[in-house]
């Protein structure tokens, strides 16, 4: 098989990462802009492994029943593969395929890396989603070419492509963004926070003039979720989705609080907020645990750790440190007295890691300190899979398994899973999953 050479695929099954899954000539094939029971036209792009090749979408000869007409028309298939904006990689499925093709993405990562059999449900992010899963974002990332026309890359490429809508964006951040013009820096970022007013910040690659770091991206602006405002940079990091932040708080909340256990938050306990940014997820437990709640969000950038405290002035006993997580936990796991590693055996530890998850080392130091309880609200399947097998070994079960679409019409999932110290030793794995 050479690169460039057209062939038809029949689509089978949905890989991590927006990719799907065909087979030509007895070679697995991964495809985008398609979806499991469509025949498809495509082009090989790369042929070069042995175990697999990639290719393109060029038409549709069999459609599936749940295509629709792509909700961004500059990422439909009808254009080009290399004039298809990216980013709404799952907009020309319907919704509710698009939650289940998810939900079998995060059940595939957890038999293949965890070894443990889940059946999830993709819930949306609250009653106030649109019907078609667009305008919800609140934060927009836009690139800049070297003409100065400003547009997102096109899909699994560097190349900026013009656009004429943004229909995920907020409606006001997407005429915004259709206002910006040309531009001279290499990429602009548009935020829209709570008081309704979008905000343009012009960044510069890391070897050029820090223009990123001006008083537009350090402006502090003011975010609520569940009734409590929080200060955060507006260049800082918050939650995208205009609902995430209320339901992936209502999420933490609901595996914090147990009718039939009402000690399962301990506030007297060492209870922990890793990767805390400006404290969201503290001030849920905070609220649960009440005022005299004893926690410490950790997060390793300085700016959202000052506003971590700011936020959670109101608790005495709450405190905002500034430190990598896994430095942080290995000196907790060294200095730790008796006494203190009692005191941790009562304690949750909630961790919203990056996308690559927060991997073996952090997992084991958490699992040394054996807390009672742990909340990994996690945005990729496989990062969590991968982390959850090392907890499952460290002596946790899986309790919960809550999914989250706060990213519709792409193919990201949000999930909460929710972990107990387990009492019949470290093999031992239960899940009672999302409804």
């Amino acid at each position: 098989m050479e690169t460039g050479q057209i062939i038809d695929l029949d689509i089978t099954g949905v890989a991590h990462g927006g990719i799907f899954v065909a087979r030509h000539e007895g070679r697995v094939v991964f495809v985008a802009d398609t979806m499991p029971g469509e025949r498809v036209r495509a082009r090989v792009t790369d042929a070069s492994r042995p175990a697999f090749w990639r290719a393109e979408a060029l038409e549709v000869l069999d459609a599936a029943e749940a295509r629709r007409p792509h909700v961004w028309p500059e990422a439909d298939i009808a254009r080009a593969p290399h004039d298809r904006a990216g980013g709404a990689d799952f907009g020309h499925i319907r919704l509710d395929a698009q939650r289940e093709l998810k939900a079998r993405v995060l059940r595939d990562a957890f038999e293949r890396f965890a070894h443990l059999s889940i059946d999830p449900t993709v819930e949306a992010a609250g009653a106030a989603e649109s019907a078609d899963g667009t305008g919800w974002r609140t934060r927009l990332s836009l690139h800049v070419g070297p003409d100065g026309a400003v547009g997102p890359f096109a899909a699994r490429s560097h190349t900026v492509v013009p656009v004429a809508s943004h229909p995920l964006a907020a409606p006001e951040l997407a005429r915004a963004a259709l206002e910006l013009g040309r531009r001279q820096s290499d990429r602009v970022d548009l935020v829209l926070p709570a008081d309704g007013r979008v905000r343009v910040i012009e960044r510069t690659d890391a070897s050029g003039p820090r223009r990123g770091q001006d008083q537009a991206g350090r402006e502090r602006v003011l975010e609520t979720a569940r009734g409590r405002s929080f200060r955060v940079d507006a260049g800082g990091f918050w939650q995208v989705h205009r609902l995430a932040a209320d339901a992936l708080s209502d999420l933490v909340a609901a595996a914090l609080i147990d009718p039939s256990d009402p000690a399962l938050f301990d506030p007297e306990a060492p209870n922990l907020d890793l990767y805390g940014g400006v404290g969201l997820f503290a001030a849920t437990m905070a609220e649960i645990g009440g005022p005299g709640s004893r926690l410490a969000t950790v997060e390793s950038a300085g700016r959202a750790s000052r506003h971590a405290a700011r936020n959670l002035a109101q608790w005495r006993r709450a405190e905002a440190v500034t430190a990598r997580v896994d430095r942080f936990l290995a000196a907790e796991v060294a200095e730790a007295s008796a006494s203190v590693r009692d005191a941790y055996r009562a304690a949750t530890v909630l961790l919203d890691p990056p996308r690559a998850g927060a991997g073996a080392s952090v997992v084991h130091s958490i699992a040394e300190l054996s807390p009672r309880t742990v909340v990994y609200v996690a945005c990729d399947p496989v990062a969590l899979a991968r982390d959850t097998a090392t907890f499952l070994a460290s002596g946790y079960d899986l309790r919960d398994l809550r999914a989250l679409d706060i990213f519709p019409n792409s193919h990201h999932v949000e999930s909460v899973a929710v972990f107990a110290r387990a009492r019949r030793g470290p093999a031992a794995a239960t899940a009672r999953l999302s409804p």
